[in-house]
């Protein structure tokens, strides 16, 4: 599950284990494999939902809480190739090129340690997060950000790197310390994919934790998951997207010279938890520019700060994050959108297709090798006691 392809595993095995072994029989072990674990996770998920209410919620026997737990879930991009493409070329002129991309669902369940402070440990903003080279990346990497004909203007590129003192201010927070973690992959639905996650986040001992997180975007599917299966966890919206629609906001339709400082003002704002007063100066802007129409570009300046506004507003009850830092709990899914890149490693590329039946046993083998507790392990043991000394073959359909 660390070789990038089923060719590249075939190599592997002859170069380091003397093995000839085909890539369509690599591939075909693949599945099998995966299939028996996709099988045994059903069968999890099937006891857990069985049991009462109560227990589902505690903590299963000779399990030890972790001090903090954190989950995390977002959403991939794999190729999927229906069954009728099967047998089709193809050439450049393919009807299907480009809408193959499908959405696969992760899920990081986090035991951490931290903290808890009587006050905030980090009450000012760090000064990455106000340095405008930075910022300007890494806004433009989550949302379109307006440039040129809003009169937005790159920064200077000759800004001097942060000087040491500026470094160690920059450090002064401290996330909570991931100590072991465990992941879910599927193409199952979100509703589906939800008791996958809350089965794990079970077998973990997450919800005896004395602390709980549950860190996520903006997407509707994240906090639809979060109040079905853990709405004791304090529900956090990630501090980076955030960010990206306040940056966005600021600079809607003013000058970088003129923008800057009222996003470093919001910006403040946000992190020590004072979101209220981003949302009234956000409100003015919106009555000076005015409201945007139905068919108006979504990057015109009426259009970010409406955005902007709607978005603040309907998550200002999750963006109490001078709160989290003094319970020590994360404030960024900076976790899950790494996760993210080492389950596409495995299953994303523009020449990668999957069919749905292959695709689900490669997600769960993926999930498996990212996690720390080595589930693959286990099932290996367990494989091998019940083996039978008989060969298994699938049967034609």
């Amino acid at each position: 599950m660390n070789n990038p392809s089923f060719r590249q595993a075939s190599e592997s095995l002859r170069e380091l284990a003397d093995l000839d072994v085909s890539i369509k029989q690599v591939q075909r072990v693949t599945q099998r494999i995966g299939e028996e674990r996709v099988a045994e996770r059903a069968a999890t998920v099937k006891a857990y939902e069985q049991l009462p209410l109560p227990e589902r919620k505690g903590v299963p026997a000779g399990v030890t809480p972790p001090s903090v737990a954190a989950v995390m879930v977002d959403g991939g991009r794999l190729q999927i190739r229906d069954a009728a493409e099967e047998s089709d070329e193809e050439t450049s002129t393919s009807p299907h090129r480009g809408k193959r991309w499908r959405e696969d669902r992760n899920g990081l369940l986090l035991a951490m340690e931290s903290e808890e402070k009587a006050v905030d440990p980090c009450p000012e903003v760090p000064e990455s997060f106000v340095n405008p080279t930075r910022i300007l990346k890494l806004a433009r990497e989550l949302k379109p950000v307006p440039m040129g004909a809003d009169a937005v203007s790159e920064p200077a590129t000759d800004e001097p790197e942060p000087t040491a003192a500026a470094e160690t201010e920059s450090k002064k927070y401290t996330p909570p310390e991931v100590v072991q973690r465990r992941v879910v992959a599927s193409r199952e639905n979100w509703h589906d994919f939800g008791p996958q996650v809350a089965a794990a986040a079970y077998a973990m001992g997450l919800f005896g934790s004395a602390r709980q997180a549950f860190v996520g975007d903006g997407a509707d599917t994240n906090w639809k998951l979060w109040q079905r299966h853990f709405s004791s966890f304090v529900p956090i919206l990630d501090f980076i997207h955030a960010l990206s629609y306040v940056f966005a906001a600021a600079m809607a339709g003013r000058k970088f010279a003129e923008a800057w400082p009222i996003y470093v003002r919001w910006i403040n704002w946000v992190w020590q938890g004072q979101v209220e007063k981003v949302i009234a100066e956000l409100a003015l802007r919106q009555v000076e520019l005015g409201t945007p129409e139905p068919d108006e570009a979504a990057t015109s300046p009426r259009q970010l700060v409406a955005r902007t506004l709607t978005y603040l507003q309907n998550h200002k009850e999750k963006m109490r994050y001078d709160e989290y830092r003094r319970k020590g709990l994360p404030i960024t899914s900076s976790h899950i959108e790494s996760l993210i890149k080492q389950v596409n490693q495995r299953v994303k590329g523009t020449e990668k297709f999957w069919c749905e039946d292959g695709a689900e046993p490669i997600l769960q083998l993926r999930g498996d090798y990212l996690s720390d507790d080595q589930p693959l392990a286990a099932f290996w043991q367990r494989r091998q006691e019940r083996e039978t000394g008989q060969r298994r073959y699938r049967q034609a359909a």
